[in-house]
């Protein structure tokens, strides 16, 4: 598993990373989250060993990141934030650079390349200079050279940065396949991408981390956890009745009555109450939704954004 222990990384006067420690177990895949320049891609930097840290250390299956860095570099499959790679260098060629630094040669080696090809959806760009590749293209490319040597660990800074909502659901669906057997870490601003993907999420705010959980329990923090809107056929008269009703916290109202929202008060749950309320007053309902809570929520109010 990964081990991070007191991570810190400091540049000058300026603390970018600070007192950072978690776990990471096989099977996971966990997202990390936080808002520009909360570290997120300097802690990433970290874990594999592209950037030394200032104090703290990085175990990875028991191997220290900082005197065994070649070892791990063998078993940990890297996407750098901006997907960097030689612009005059056809896709194939640079695939097929990228595998032989990594020891691949003979049929091993046409044998990934044609996977990686595959699951990233580059077999009709292999012969185009990656200089001349969309954003979203050159994205993949940088996904490919990360799994070329059938990492056990993939650090994926931004992994659908660029891509258009098909391609995003192709690596997602990859990341989600390939976590069966893997460990990944996914960094991420994308707060959609969280609830499709990971299983945990760990928000860091100014470097330090504020919340770490499965999304259904940092979902469980938000103010609409539970929260119950409402929408009736006519207008309705029902604010103070709603209000009144126990474990109501807030009532919301809107477009004259038709529309209302009702939050909970911590560890409450309104459903039997708010429908008992609209069969006794025989209230027209039109729908109805209990909300499971809003992770953009509970990102705003750990990280001031």
């Amino acid at each position: 598993m990964i081990e991070v222990e007191h991570l810190t990384r400091r540049f000058g006067d300026f603390t970018a990373v600070d007192d950072l420690s978690f776990e990471v177990r096989p099977g996971e895949v966990l997202g990390f989250l936080g808002p520009n320049g909360a570290g997120k891609s300097t802690t990433m930097k970290m874990l594999t060993g592209f950037l030394p840290a200032s104090s703290g250390r990085v175990r990875i299956f028991g191997q220290d990141v900082a005197t065994q860095p070649l070892a791990i570099s063998r078993r940990l499959g890297y996407l750098p934030e901006g997907a960097p790679a030689y612009g005059d260098m056809t896709v194939l060629a640079f695939l097929r650079f990228i595998a032989r630094m990594r020891g691949l040669s003979g049929n091993l080696l046409k044998q990934r390349l044609q996977t990686v090809a595959t699951l990233t959806d580059l077999s009709e760009v292999l012969s185009q200079p990656v200089q001349t590749l969309s954003k979203g293209f050159k994205r993949r490319v940088g996904l490919a050279q990360a799994l070329l040597h059938d990492p056990d660990i993939l650090i994926l800074d931004e992994p659908t940065d660029g891509l258009d909502p098909n391609q995003k659901q192709q690596v997602r669906d990859l990341i989600t396949n390939l976590a069966e057997d893997k460990i990944v870490i996914v960094s991420t601003h994308i707060l959609e991408e969280v609830s499709a993907v990971c299983s945990r999420a760990m928000i860091i705010a100014r470097g330090r981390k504020v919340a770490d959980g499965t999304p259904a329990e940092l979902e469980a923090r938000s103010r609409f956890h539970q929260a119950i809107s409402l929408r009736f056929q006519q207008p309705v008269q029902a604010a103070a009745v709603f209000a009144a009703l126990p474990g109501v916290a807030e009532v919301d109202e809107s477009e004259g009555g038709l529309v209302f929202r009702l939050f909970p008060q911590p560890g409450e749950r309104l459903f039997h109450e708010v429908n008992a309320a609209i069969e006794h007053h025989g209230w027209p309902l039109d729908t109805l939704h209990i909300e499971r809570g809003r992770l953009d929520d509970v990102f705003r109010s750990l990280t001031g954004v």
